[in-house]
């Protein structure tokens, strides 16, 4: 039953701030589920090498958005064993 328009709600009524609500969280637990069944792990080095602009965009989709980060010091990278990029 809906709560009457305009009347204010109790404290403490309604879901908890930041709780996912019951589709998100069964939905996850499905595709978690499903990639258990395809592999898990192993799969997505697969994929990552079929499919790496889909598995790239994966990646960035669950990635946090914001991100700050403070480097310091130096900073290499290696790619395939070709030496530091950016030096």
């Amino acid at each position: 039953m809906a709560y009457p328009k305009g009347k204010p709600r109790p404290p403490g009524s309604g879901r908890a701030a930041g709780t996912p609500n019951k589709v998100t969280t069964d939905l996850k637990a499905m595709i978690l589920g499903a990639l258990e069944e395809a592999g898990g792990s192993e799969y997505l080095v697969e994929q990552a090498q079929k499919n790496p602009n889909a598995f790239l965009g994966l990646v960035g989709r669950t990635l946090p958005k914001d991100m700050k980060v403070d480097l310091l010091g130096k900073l290499s990278v290696h790619l395939d064993g070709r030496g530091p990029v950016g030096s």
